[in-house]
């Protein structure tokens, strides 16, 4: 096998993302992933992330790539729950405390830093539109968020997500309230579900 059906494995293997570090630690030289990524005509997305001219760029995914540490909250949550209609206009995540935030800030990326028990608190994963999975708060986690910080949120996003969560079926109040226990947020949760179930 050359070196470039090895890279061009290495493509298959990622849906059409290329990653240096993979190449590199299959002892392929730099020079050699130059060569590659002019040939094949691939498109440098960060540092060392490549896609294929066929692949989608998906924002989100390539994000969680560059800082594995984000975790997609707010707005950009409630839209990969489907529990808005439309798309989210920013990007928002989640960061932890003593994070770095001047790169994201400086890509227009809404961040909230989270003490680290509210950081790591509902995390769980779903795909991207594009089929990548991503690091994403729980409905529950994304609702106690939306009422903690109900002043920073569109209302008609704010009204569709809290009706969209109560109509779920797999919705999971116990994990809500312990969720908003832990917030410090009980009462105002215990409105919504007292008015909406």
């Amino acid at each position: 096998m050359t070196k470039f059906e090895e890279i061009d494995k290495l493509l298959e293997q990622n849906d059409g993302y290329l990653f240096s570090k993979d190449v590199e630690k299959a002892g392929i030289s730099r020079t050699y992933l130059a060569s590659y990524v002019k040939e094949r005509g691939l498109e440098k997305v960060s540092k060392g992330i490549y896609i294929s001219p066929d692949t989608w760029k998906d924002e989100l995914y390539i994000l969680q790539l560059r800082y594995p540490k984000v975790i997609f909250s707010g707005e950009t949550a409630l839209y990969l729950h489907e529990m808005i209609d439309r798309e989210y206009s920013q990007i928002t995540v989640t960061v932890p405390p003593r994070f770095n935030r001047t790169r994201l800030l400086s890509e227009g990326i809404v961040i909230r830093q989270a003490q680290e028990t509210s950081y790591n608190l509902g995390i769980t994963e779903l795909q991207t539109n594009f089929g990548n999975t991503v690091r994403v708060y729980d409905v529950e986690k994304t609702i106690c968020d939306l009422v903690k910080l109900r002043g920073k949120i569109e209302v008609q996003h704010y009204q569709t997500a809290i009706k969209s969560y109560m109509r779920r079926k797999d919705k999971d109040l116990t994990r809500l309230l312990k969720y908003a226990e832990t917030l410090k947020i009980r009462d105002e949760i215990m409105k919504y579900i007292e008015v909406m179930v």
